[in-house]
């Protein structure tokens, strides 16, 4: 497959979560994941929104880049300096990073903090 992008955009707010995770958990289908990864991607969708969100953007823009076996998603976040001030959004962010870890292979923040990069592969992918 050649790497393909999808992009969405959805309000910042949490009604929207399952739209996320549906459209994330698809996408991981149409990218031929195994079952675990699709399952993987959804929680991964889930908690890089919740991230996002925490940041309180008034949209999140999330790109969704496809391959064999891959997916990199990249969410827009909002303004990390009032999250900074906030210890109940830094806990909720704390356990967002938590779960992120545990069902990708790889995730970070932009150095401009603009960004949420989630990156799901298969065993033995490159993602790009």
């Amino acid at each position: 497959m050649e790497q393909q992008t999808v992009t969405l955009s959805v309000p910042a707010e949490a009604a929207y979560a399952r739209s996320v995770r549906m459209m994330a958990s698809n996408l991981a289908v149409v990218a031929q994941m195994s079952v675990d990864n699709v399952e993987d991607v959804r929680m991964a969708a889930e908690e890089a929104f919740v991230f996002a969100c925490a940041t309180r953007p008034p949209q999140c823009d999330i790109s969704f880049a496809l391959a064999n076996g891959s997916m990199v998603m990249d969410f827009s976040l909002g303004d990390s300096e009032a999250v900074e001030q906030d210890d109940e959004l830094l806990e909720s962010l704390d356990l967002a990073e938590l779960l992120l870890s545990a069902v990708c292979d790889e995730y970070e923040v932009s150095e401009d903090g603009t960004n949420l990069h989630v990156v799901k592969r298969t065993a033995g992918q490159d993602a790009r």
